[in-house]
């Protein structure tokens, strides 16, 4: 800008013209007021004729209106900390988020019926379960040979199968660690049969045995050597002893090795299945120990549809098939396991004619084979359809899931389950997880230990308690680093462990965690992305559950079927409403409001209504999350608007704070109208108290399709009679200004406003809705030129100037100005403030803003013909 330019514009900002002075050509601005111009409007010129001490009077008054409209303007969600310490709003609203979408696959209200869980049964499938539920005991005996001869044909070699059966005739002995139902047991089971089937005891019927899990390896170590209940030499053993039981100690390398010098002696061989865990973990890193991949998904699910279909239409080759998926425990591919482990793969050079993709390379007749082959093509489709695939919501199946899935599908290929009945079933797959992970977990407490008849040893509470707590926490905090579901996992274990056994203090294992084992048993995967801390997002280990379904089954699972447990996790959820990490408490938030979906009653109770009243903000921002999280259901959602009308209106302060910050995701009321109603209501209430909270939460509605609306109402407010409601007009305009988008938006990244997600929200609304701009200049210049907020939102202004562009001279905001600024700027006194704020900014001894943005920026605002000279435009 010329220098005799600016010396024509004084120090302050000269006072615009009244509104009703503007010219005709000018939109309107601001809200239409009874007496066209706010309570404390600009300061009109010509008062010189009042003395001296009365214009410092009113310069002090001034002041102190300013000051106290600025105090209305801080953060309400850093009381706590201090109106200077950020709380990284965007980071709770990127958590949230995450948690919806966890939890937002219309899986939270699946009403599977499990009240009689040994069975699943649609229709004329039916396949048993009984065998999944924990803590069931091997049987001790032989191994059928109709079930070895299933296996020999059906079992799918897992990935690194070949290396196993070689550990195995090496040393006779094999550790094989698994997380329950990937298939370890049937994969022992195939190894062992395929070993013995050439070695000494091949002419024995009860060639492979199972050794009961009371044994242990020094019992079986007995039996090997011929002492009482031996066996002829040559048998296979499979053995999984009991170590979860508390008072239980793992075996250690001289009992395996004593082990294996008997199978050696007697030419018999054994393996020895564990659970993957702290207590195996010393076991599977010895020289017999090995680990048993999961059979692949795919595979899998082809062998099954290929076998379920042969069954039904008839397979010329086979004559029909042999082997009843139904007959007695099996399941047709390996049948299930004693502990509940179907069978996970095919051994090496069995079963050529179906390859990976379920395709059958050998036929039978023309006709029969042509059917069987076009309902094995429909079968492809079918299970990769996007509908079936949502419903099933599992990264890979287990082969338990892959009978049933494969039934599901081929009784609707065969007309015997419809649509309806097959998504039900493909959704109670992850029920069923759910139930298996749960049930009976702390029947082990009640059991004394193995051998000597002692009285119940209670001490292993914490090690019996942490995998389930690990999965709770999982499905709690799903997504967010490991080390934070891993701290709120042993948090939840402390809890579980107290709620168990109050009369002891629990031990609480300090080197015992494996993340690994946490991985394998809870089917979670790792994934490298963004964790916020401090404002700023870094590379974390994050941490998913292997299927969609898993988060919302493990909730239904939990808050359904075992009621003594919600008294410690309410306490475990409570914890984490203070833990200070958006990504914690945000995410346990939206599962608290899930849970109260599924009791709105006991939810309210102990969890919304406790926290909604309590001192800190960030307790009452969990609890008005969780009622926003029910009132996106549509059966809850009367309910929750009435819970917040009440509070509105006659709450406590504690209360209406929490319903204002409820009212701010726009769901917890019937229309817009109503929702800004509620909150000016809280806003004006007792000399504006919560007059900041509610402005926040106006602006956050901003973000909806309904902003018109809004915006509306705010320009009803600025010209409103009272006073009050100016202010809130007026905080929220300013607001608006200071507010990134990312710190209210609830959309994805991908759409306009998240794809400016560090964008001030007035200026991505002004780029993004261009039929708005008008309505955004006209309020924020009623901010500029009203005395009490003239300063915040000078400053204000100044922010988004500096925005424009980024450091490294990069476009940034741009955009957003060149659609606002014209329309703020239309008077010549609005083009000499502006360019005395630029100027301001060029000569700002910390941050002074170059020549060259200035001048750019004035471009930006003032048209090419409204430029009084080209002199002018030379000098910015």
């Amino acid at each position: 800008m010329a220098d005799e330019a600016v010396a024509e514009h004084p120090a302050e900002p000269a006072a615009p013209k009244a509104k009703d002075a503007r010219s005709p050509e000018a939109p309107p601005r601001g809200g239409a007021r009874g007496d066209g111009k706010a309570k404390d409007a600009p300061d009109a010129p010509g008062s010189s004729d009042a003395s001296d001490a009365e214009a410092a009077e009113r310069e002090k008054e001034r002041e102190r209106v300013a000051d106290r409209f600025k105090d209305r303007t801080r953060d309400p969600l850093a009381e706590e900390q201090g109106e200077e310490e950020p709380t990284d709003a965007a980071a709770a609203t990127r958590a949230r988020r995450s948690g919806q979408k966890l939890l937002a696959s219309g899986r939270d209200l699946v009403s599977f019926d499990r009240s009689d869980v040994s069975q699943v049964h649609i229709n004329n499938i039916s396949v048993g379960l009984d065998a999944l539920r924990s803590g069931l005991p091997m049987r001790d005996g032989p191994v059928p040979e109709e079930e070895l001869l299933r296996i020999r044909r059906t079992h799918i070699e897992p990935k690194g199968y070949v290396r196993l059966r070689r550990a195995l005739r090496a040393r006779r002995l094999l550790v094989l660690g698994g997380a329950p139902g990937t298939g370890r047991a049937s994969t022992a089971l195939a190894l062992l049969e395929e070993v013995t089937r050439d070695g000494e005891g091949r002419q024995n019927s009860e060639r492979v045995r199972r050794a009961g899990p009371e044994q242990g390896v020094r019992g079986l170590a007995t039996q090997v050597m011929g002492g009482e209940g031996g066996h002829p030499r040559g048998t296979g053993y499979l053995l999984e002893p009991a170590l979860d039981r508390p008072g239980t100690l793992p075996p250690d390398g001289m009992d395996l090795d004593q082990l294996a010098s008997a199978l050696a002696e007697q030419g018999s061989y054994a393996v020895v299945v564990v659970s993957v865990g702290s207590a195996a973990n010393p076991l599977l890193a010895g020289r017999y120990g090995a680990i048993c991949p999961p059979a692949p998904t795919r595979e899998l699910v082809a062998v099954r549809l290929r076998k379920r279909l042969e069954e039904e239409h008839g397979d010329p080759a086979r004559g029909g098939g042999g082997g009843s998926a139904r007959d007695g425990d099996g399941d047709g591919g390996g049948g299930l396991d004693g502990h509940g482990d179907r069978d996970g793969g095919r051994d090496e050079g069995r079963a050529p004619d179906v390859d990976q993709d379920g395709d059958r390379t050998r036929d039978g007749g023309p006709d029969e084979a042509g059917s069987l082959s076009r309902l094995l093509e429909r079968a492809a489709e079918l299970r990769e359809d996007p509908e079936v695939t949502e419903a099933v919501g599992l990264d890979d199946l287990r082969p338990a899931e892959a009978e049933l899935f494969a039934s599901l599908l081929a009784g609707h290929l065969l007309g015997s389950v419809d649509r309806a009945e097959l998504l039900s079933g493909c959704r109670g797959l992850a029920a069923v997880q759910a139930y298996e992970w749960f049930a009976g977990v702390d029947r082990a407490l009640a059991a004394p230990p193995p051998g000597d008849g002692r009285a119940p040893v209670r001490s292993g509470t914490a090690a019996l308690f942490h995998p389930v707590a690990f999965r709770i926490a999982l499905a709690v905090l799903g997504g967010a680093s490991h080390s934070a579901v891993s701290a709120a996992a042993h948090l939840l274990t402390w809890e579980l462990s107290v709620q168990s056994d109050p009369d002891s203090t629990p031990a609480r294992p300090l080197f015992c965690d494996d993340p690994e084992s946490d991985l394998a048993l809870s089917r979670a995967r790792p994934a490298d992305g963004p964790v916020d801390v401090a404002g700023a997002e870094v590379t974390g280990r994050l941490i998913f559950y292997r299927g969609a379904a898993l988060p919302a089954a493990v909730l239904a699972e939990l808050w359904d079927r075992h009621f003594p447990v919600r008294a410690p996790v309410v306490r475990w959820l409570r914890l984490l409403a203070d833990d200070p990490r958006p990504q914690v408490s945000m995410r346990a938030a939206v599962a608290a409001g899930e849970l109260s979906v599924r009791d709105f009653e006991h939810g309210y109770a102990e969890l919304v209504r406790p926290l909604a009243e309590a001192p800190t903000p960030r307790r009452r921002v969990f609890a008005a999350t969780a009622l926003d999280q029910a009132a996106g259901h549509a059966s809850h959602r009367r309910a929750v608007r009435k819970v917040v009308e009440d509070w509105s209106r006659h709450g406590t302060p504690a209360l209406r704070w929490t319903a204002a910050m409820a009212l701010g995701y726009g769901r917890s009321a019937d229309s817009m109208d109503d929702t800004l109603d509620a909150l000016a209501r809280i806003g004006v209430r007792d000399d504006g108290e919560q007059l900041a909270v509610a402005s926040l939460n106006v602006v956050r509605l901003l973000t909806l399709p309904e902003c018109a609306t809004v915006l509306r109402r705010l320009a009803d407010w600025t010209g409103h009679r009272g006073e009050e409601y100016q202010d809130l007009a007026l905080v929220s305009i300013v607001r608006l200004a200071l507010t990134d988008v990312d710190e209210v938006l609830d959309d994805e990244p991908g759409t306009p406003l998240g794809g400016r997600g560090d964008w001030p929200l007035l200026l991505a609304l002004a780029a993004t809705r261009p039929e708005l701009t008008g309505k955004l200049a006209d309020l924020f210049w009623t901010a500029l030129n009203t005395a009490r907020s003239r300063d915040v939102a000078l400053d204000a202004l100044e922010t988004l100037l500096r925005s424009a562009s980024r450091k490294d001279g990069r476009a940034w905001t741009r955009e957003g100005l060149a659609a606002l600024l014209p329309a703020l700027t239309a008077e010549e006194h609005e083009q000499r403030r502006l360019k005395w704020l630029l100027r301001r900014m060029t000569r700002d001894q910390d941050r002074p803003l170059t020549e060259e943005r200035a001048r750019a920026l004035w471009r930006l605002a003032v048209p090419a013909r409204q430029r009084r000279s080209e002199e002018e435009e030379s000098h910015g």
